[in-house]
């Protein structure tokens, strides 16, 4: 069998395992951490003569990092890193086991079967072929597997950029998820979407403070109407769309696939084309504010001193300066705001040998490859990297079926990747290394 066809079995293999050890979390150090996981991967790594090392920022969250050396040292190097952590699934909420790895429907099915372990299986496996035939990139590229992504990233890459900067010496270009997946489009062809730019993070904490009293009086000063007042204007307050370069250059693309005219003045018409993955398109539009959480009191004829509110905040490369002074008049001058987590927006232009060796190997495995930029509306481990000076960008192959909700994959029930993407995208990283 050829080297080829192995590697792409094994990719299959690698993301069951992967998905069979529970790395869990929930935010708060209570889950099963990854060190698991990270001995797997470094185990995998050794297996071909690369050198993996552990790095553990507290007991049992574990990342790995690697470094393979390029032909040419003259080279900057570049960063290949995914996140072994997922986020918490319920069994019963699911069709089959979500930390059982299943094929069934031509799919990997569980808990980060999408986000992300489809693209750690894709990493190893293709290093892992190209180590065994003695094929080095011509820069340097480290690997990067790592803890917290899921809970912004403190015990994994926040901390290794903070303690340990120099495993990325050289790095000026960084790879990462949310990117280079399939959205089928008339003609036969599929816009590839290729991650250039990611929204800011903004998780705040609201507290109103007033006078402690019985139910029963009249009370004037009570910090649950206050507080409530603030998360119902910010609930729904609707920002004007806003269009940053990468939004508007995905939205012209889109609408030249569908053949839908794009209008600059109203550019939400064309997200009806795209089905499902308008959500996530849609809120690259404009800034975001959700309401997540509430607390309050301890008995219900007492009236409590303080109430609180949590709420996910979204902003625009370029506009987070305007995105607080909106809310800050929304909430008002009796509201406390604190960060729970605040992360900076990223965009970086859709040009450069590595954009070009992106498109070269999508069009090369699939003729009718359309790639584009966007930007994404979560964020990732690149907001870390973007810090140490990285150029970053989404970038993790799948061809995708046209029926399959990718976007509703993500944190979703039944999570689940196709077996044929996951081979198409070792073919595709594969060629990738060989032009970046």
């Amino acid at each position: 069998m050829a080297d080829g066809n192995v590697a792409e079995d094994e990719v299959v293999r690698i993301c069951q395992e992967l998905i069979r050890i529970d790395t869990s979390n929930p935010g708060d150090n209570s889950g099963p951490g990854e060190r698991a996981a990270a001995e797997y991967v470094a185990g995998l790594l050794d297996e071909v003569g690369l050198e993996a090392r552990i790095y553990e920022s507290h007991p049992g969250r574990a990342s790995v990092i690697a470094r393979i050396e390029g032909t040419d040292p003259g080279r900057d190097a570049l960063l290949l890193h995914g996140h072994l952590d997922v986020v918490p699934a319920r069994a019963e909420d699911w069709t089959r086991d979500p930390f059982g790895g299943e094929i069934a429907d031509g799919c990997v099915w569980g808990r980060g079967a999408v986000d992300m372990k489809d693209m750690d299986a894709m990493m190893l496996a293709v290093v892992r072929r190209r180590l065994r035939e003695g094929r080095r990139p011509s820069r340097d590229v480290v690997l990067a597997f790592l803890a917290d992504e899921e809970a912004g990233g403190k015990w994994g890459a926040q901390w290794l950029v903070q303690e340990h900067a120099g495993l990325f010496e050289g790095c000026t270009e960084a790879v990462g998820e949310v990117g280079g997946f399939s959205l089928t489009v008339p003609g036969d062809k599929r816009m590839y979407l290729i991650e250039t730019a990611e929204k800011g993070i903004a998780w705040m904490q609201l507290t109103a403070g007033g006078t402690a009293g019985h139910g029963s009086m009249v009370h004037p000063d009570n910090a649950v109407t206050a507080l409530a007042g603030a998360v119902a204007r910010l609930g729904e307050h609707r920002f004007p769309v806003q269009m940053t370069k990468t939004v508007r250059a995905f939205l012209e693309r889109a609408c030249m696939a569908y053949g839908v005219e794009f209008d600059p003045a109203e550019p939400e018409k064309c997200l009806a084309e795209i089905g499902p993955l308008a959500r996530m398109i849609g809120a690259t539009l404009r800034h975001t504010l959700n309401p997540t959480r509430l607390d309050a009191g301890y008995k219900t004829n007492v009236i409590p001193q303080t109430a609180t509110a949590q709420v996910d905040g979204r902003f625009l490369p370029g506009y987070e300066e305007e995105f607080f002074t909106v809310v800050d008049e929304l909430i008002g001058p009796d509201i406390k705001r604190e960060f729970v987590y605040h992360d900076q927006a990223l965009e970086v232009e859709y040009e450069g040998a590595l954009v070009a060796a992106m498109e070269r190997s999508l069009i090369s495995e699939d003729p009718g490859a359309l790639p584009v930029p966007y930007c994404l509306s979560g964020g990732t481990d690149a907001k870390h990297f973007a810090k140490l000076g990285m150029r970053c960008y989404g970038f993790a192959p799948l061809r995708l079926p046209p029926e399959l909700d990718f976007s509703g994959m993500f944190h979703g029930i039944d999570e689940r990747v196709p077996v044929d993407g996951l081979r198409f995208g070792v073919r595709v990283l594969d060629q990738f290394l060989d032009h970046a």
